[in-house]
């Protein structure tokens, strides 16, 4: 990082992205300690959280189905959990920072185990699922805003490769494991043996099995939470009425889009989840319609990705730095074209190394970006705030991608018109990024 200057206390890096209180040497071997072990528990508990709340959609959704719920309740389902990011944004950013975070990690899974709980008793799961949509927003911002309060600047792309590699490993257990849980077989096994004081409490379909089940995860994630070293609150605020909160909100919000290293990350990450999502609804249509596979075998396809981005994170976490983090846009731009050359596919066995190909370079180029937005935002407003900024930014990018995917599907657009729409769009859209900011690329500052 360069040499470093000493003076009134402080320990300042010749370089912008640090500047943190000097810790006495005698002190450091046991904050290294402290923060090794307080580093497997958050991992912990992001590993049987993600899990739980990946295993939940499957849950919920056969919950649907047992109600007879009309089809349109599907895709709103999955929508309340953006509708919940976007509406708490000027809130739980504010409140991860106001707390220690490791406390808002426990908050936060509480309220996804009522979440479970609320279903189980009958709410209806759209109503319930929001509710776990609400603890999920608090998370996030605990979740990524403790790793700048563990780590200094040259470990945050380690950290979140981390965190990143084992949410991906989540996200496909709990794929799996919600599969299970909501099929014949091992549910109607398990529900023949359960004691009559279960059944006596409600639990008696296959769907409630499920989400007994998971909201048991969620308590694995909270006893995780318990064991979370406290760190003292970052960046009080000097009141907690909801005007200031909503305008302290639109300040962050336009200071890290002012800040040239912010604006660049935040575009980057609304743009990546934007077109991530699309592009798992995308590849289930391209698997049929190319590839000619089933329903299940075209979802697996969307496992081959997550592999991918576990992968590209993991590389991202042990060869880059951060203040070199900006160069990783032209992987950007070489996923966006390699998206695009899918259409070009009609045979299984080629399309498994290209979308584990696109997760690696997904991955890769992305957890640089969240390492930047973490580290400015900590600098500028607090990590709390920024990654609420962030996620305000990235589920609306979600909403308009799939509205115009939507779209495109109304107007009868080919699914492989419609790969290499998104395809182009994500190469030209992180292509002018990368000019724009290709001065910060050659010598890698603010």
């Amino acid at each position: 990082m360069g040499p470093t200057e000493r003076g009134a206390g402080m320990e300042r890096v010749a370089h912008p992205f640090v500047l943190r209180p000097a810790l006495p040497l005698e002190l450091r071997p046991s904050l290294m300690a402290a923060t090794r072990w307080g580093f497997i528990t958050i991992l912990a508990a992001q590993f049987f959280s993600a899990l739980a709340d990946n295993a939940l959609l499957f849950a919920a959704i056969a919950l649907l189905k047992s109600l007879l719920a009309p089809n349109w309740h599907v895709p709103v389902l999955q929508q309340s959990f953006a509708f919940a990011a976007i509406a708490l944004a000027p809130f739980v950013g504010p409140f991860a920072d106001a707390l220690p975070k490791g406390r808002v990690m426990l908050i936060s899974n509480l309220l996804k185990m009522a979440g479970c709980a609320a279903m189980l008793l009958g709410l209806h799961p759209l109503l319930a699922y929001g509710w776990v949509g609400i603890g999920s927003a608090m998370y996030s911002p605990a979740k990524y805003g403790i790793l700048t309060e563990y780590f200094p600047p040259e470990r945050l792309i380690w950290a979140n490769g981390w965190v990143e590699g084992l949410t991906v490993a989540a996200i496909i257990l709990g794929a799996i494991v919600g599969g299970v849980l909501t099929g014949d077989t091992v549910s109607a096994f398990a529900l023949a043996r359960l004691p009559d004081a279960i059944r006596m409490a409600g639990i008696d379909t296959v769907p409630e099995f499920a989400i007994a089940v998971i909201f048991l995860i969620y308590g694995l994630a909270t006893l995780a939470n318990l064991k979370i070293p406290q760190l003292p609150i970052d960046h009080k605020l000097p009141s907690r009425t909801p005007w200031f909160l909503v305008m302290d909100f639109i300040k962050s919000f336009k200071g890290l889009w002012a800040d040239p290293l912010g604006r660049v990350s935040l575009a980057v990450t609304t743009l990546f989840w934007g077109a991530g999502t699309t592009l798992r609804l995308v590849i289930l249509a391209w698997g049929a319609a190319s590839l000619q596979l089933d329903i299940e075998q075209a979802t697996e396809l969307t496992s081959v990705v997550a592999v991918g981005i576990g992968i590209g994170a993991a590389l991202a976490g042990e060869s880059l730095v951060l203040t070199k983090a900006v160069r990783v846009l032209r992987i950007g731009i070489l996923m966006g074209l390699t998206v695009a050359a899918t259409v070009f596919v009609t045979d299984w066995r080629l399309a498994l190394p290209l979308l584990l190909l696109i997760g690696v370079m997904g991955g890769y180029f992305v957890i640089p970006m969240n390492a930047l937005l973490q580290h400015r935002g900590h600098l500028l407003m607090g990590a709390g705030h920024s990654i609420a900024v962030q996620n305000f930014n990235e589920n609306i990018g979600i909403l308009v991608m799939l509205g115009a995917y939507g779209l495109m599907l109304k107007l009868d657009f080919s699914i492989q018109a419609i790969a290499v729409a998104l395809g182009l769009f994500l190469a030209a859209a992180i292509g002018w990024l990368s000019l724009s900011h290709g001065h910060d690329q050659d010598h890698g500052e603010c």
